[in-house]
């Protein structure tokens, strides 16, 4: 048995992880993969060379660059039984809020708030991949994210006309209570599914690191979203909301393209 370890710059929160696995999926020597999110380092135990290993992590983008491989004598790994449960879990709380945000978006005229909420819809299309593709073939998997990473491409573009749009037309001022209040809920939220994606890990990994939740992709948009509400009851102005709703939709896409290199 052989342990490469690589260090994934741009591996920022599980929904990476996630993208990760099933990457490496379609490797039969793989017996198991070890994640240190906060630290952006990935252990792969496994029995032949590294380099289709390797080849796969760089085609993902992720700014995976292989640091070691040495000898192991581990040949046992701790595999949590309860994965697909957790996996439930997390995709639940993702499309809850999609539909949360989605629906106080429209309401309250919150780019931002719609923007994040495809956000969310891209983590529940990440977690539903790999539940729905589980004991299926590598055929199937492929279809599965071609679909989803098509349909999240459409409704950024149509998210991205719409801000076109309010851009060079006057508009109403979104509810920058209801885009603050509902962030934090979201921001809650996230924290909750990183913990409980946490609780699939070792004993000694169980205890997560508060500077992970920072660290991750989502956070840093909620946090984007509650300071364009409060801007946009200090100048009154809708940009601040269709500036944050740009940079989400950007985000968003570049979700998609990673979903997308998985149905090559």
């Amino acid at each position: 048995m052989n342990k490469t370890i690589f260090k994934i710059s741009n591996m920022d929160c599980p929904s990476e992880e996630n993208l990760i696995r099933m990457k490496l999926d379609e490797i039969p020597d793989i017996a198991s993969l070890n994640f240190d999110i906060p630290n952006r380092i990935l252990t792969v135990f496994h029995k032949e060379n590294a380099d289709q290993i390797e080849k796969s992590i760089l085609e993902l983008n992720l700014g995976g660059k292989k640091i070691s491989t040495e000898p192991t004598d581990q040949t046992h790994f701790n595999e949590n039984s309860n994965q697909r449960k957790l996996l439930w879990t997390v995709l639940g709380i993702n499309f809850a809020f999609f539909l949360i945000e989605m629906t106080t978006g429209i309401i309250s005229k919150s780019m931002g708030l719609v923007a994040d909420s495809l956000d969310m819809l891209a983590d529940s299309f990440v977690y539903g991949i790999s539940l729905f593709a589980v004991g299926g073939t590598i055929t199937k998997k492929k279809q599965i994210a071609k679909l989803a990473g098509y349909f999240q491409v459409a409704l950024a573009v149509i998210g991205f006309i719409e801000v076109l749009r309010r851009f060079f037309s006057e508009e109403k001022l979104p509810d920058f209570s209801t885009m603050i209040i509902v962030s934090i809920f979201a921001l809650i939220a996230n924290g909750i599914c990183l913990y409980i994606l946490q609780k699939s890990k070792s004993k000694e990994e169980a205890h997560m690191k508060a500077s992970m939740i920072f660290t991750s992709n989502d956070v840093i948009i909620n946090f984007g979203v509650i300071t364009a509400g409060i801007l946009v009851n200090w100048l009154h102005s809708n940009k601040p909301d269709l500036i944050v709703g740009t940079i989400v939709f950007i985000l968003v896409i570049q979700g998609a393209l990673r979903i997308l290199r998985l149905s090559k």
